[in-house]
């Protein structure tokens, strides 16, 4: 699965542990699903939704 996870967190400055922290996940995760390893849960989805005031859409896209 694309996704913008990487773009968002650089447009803030923050590292993935910065944003691991933010979503409650490891940094490894974090690592993961940006590199589209992993697929994010959907909670994890909306998590990370609510904290970039995105749609899950805007920031998942399904290849």
């Amino acid at each position: 699965m694309k996704n913008r996870l990487k773009v968002l967190r650089a447009e803030r400055d923050w590292t993935q542990a910065d944003l691991a922290e933010r979503l409650d996940v490891s940094r490894q995760t974090i690592n993961a699903i940006e590199k589209g390893k992993f697929d994010p849960s959907l909670p994890l989805a909306f998590k990370a939704s609510r904290l970039f005031d995105l749609t899950i859409e805007e920031i998942f896209q399904d290849e």
